[in-house]
């Protein structure tokens, strides 16, 4: 079994400690936070140490590192565990800043680094196949892409105090999946938003609702609807238009009840939580992180979390000058 040591004890952390846990190539050796009550909590749930950073990254056998600390760690703690030798794999995005990220990424090429980003929406069920049917050229040619991704309700805001705003935070995991999707790089960005649902957030000096598209070098394009606040769940649709028709991937119901009389059909609210929505996507992830510490190449590596928030980057910079921008 391949010993992991998991950097970061909060909510995702946590998520990931119980998929290394529960799959049967790994073990979780160790967990380390900068809050050590946290670190403790989750290690003793585990029946692991809790150690500090340099610990958990020297630690005798550790194959692999986990990081799940807030963003402005994650550099730092990529090229640390680089530097030793460990396969990584680092939640998103890779950093709040663009042009430290690409610095880390060309530093991580250096070093022959095996990085993986935690886009885990790549590793949906759901999303996965359709994105197969169009690797099987289902639809023809790609002509665009049209994403929703609606939460339930706003992030505390200290959260979002501290998040990096809605592009890098929220709609960075759509800036990839669109990339991933349309399989062709994007030259401008197009993006307006603003604070419709809760004044605080625009106190903080963010938004909470914007309009995005994305248009690539011969003219297709992707739209991304973007909102911190549904009312209805956790909404996260995704159609893909091309010449012979439309893909599409829904929403998922909370069962697949439907009850049907003269009144029309009523059928179960569909989920409310992204940990419940993604519950097999972060099972996914942590898998291909098992078969990359056995030689599988990275799905989404460093130089993917770069080029999404390059697209958070222009989406910023256009919502701010009210023009398409360049990439």
């Amino acid at each position: 079994m391949h010993q992991i040591a998991l950097i970061g004890a909060g909510r995702i952390g946590t998520v990931h400690a119980e998929s290394i846990a529960a799959h049967p190539r790994l073990r979780l050796a160790c967990v380390a936070d900068a809050l050590p009550d946290a670190a403790g909590r989750l290690a003793r749930h585990h029946g692991v140490p809790a150690v500090d950073v340099e610990t958990a990254l020297s630690m005798p056998g550790i194959y692999g590192v986990v990081i799940a600390s807030p963003t402005p760690t994650h550099v730092d703690l990529m090229l640390a565990a680089a530097r030793r030798g460990h396969t990584v794999f680092c939640e998103k995005p890779v950093d709040l800043d663009l042009a430290r990220a690409r610095a880390a990424a060309e530093m991580l090429d250096t070093m022959g680094a095996r990085v993986l980003i935690g886009f885990n929406r790549r590793f949906d069920p759901h999303f996965a196949a359709l994105r197969s049917r169009l690797a099987d050229n289902a639809l023809g040619a790609v002509e665009a892409v049209h994403i929703v991704s609606h939460d339930p309700a706003p992030p505390p805001i200290a959260y979002v105090e501290t998040s990096g705003g809605l592009f890098s935070d929220m709609v960075i995991h759509d800036f990839d999946m669109a990339r991933w999707l349309m399989d062709a790089p994007f030259t401008g960005v197009f993006a307006q938003a603003a604070c419709l649902i809760d004044p605080a957030i625009g106190a903080a000096g963010d938004v909470d609702t914007a309009r995005t598209i994305l248009t690539t070098a011969d003219g297709r394009m992707c739209t991304i609807s973007s909102s911190r606040r549904s009312g209805y769940g956790y909404d996260q649709r995704i159609e893909v238009f091309g010449e012979r028709g439309l893909i599409r991937a829904g929403n998922i119901a909370r069962t697949s009840v439907e009850e049907w009389s003269a009144d029309g059909c009523r059928s179960a609210p569909i989920q409310t939580f992204f940990l419940d929505r993604y519950a097999d996507a972060y099972r996914h992830e942590i898998a291909h992180f098992a078969d990359m510490l056995e030689g599988a190449a990275p799905l989404i590596d460093h130089h993917d979390g770069v080029a999404a928030l390059a697209l958070a980057e222009a989406a910023r910079r256009s919502m701010a000058s009210g023009r398409m921008e360049p990439v």
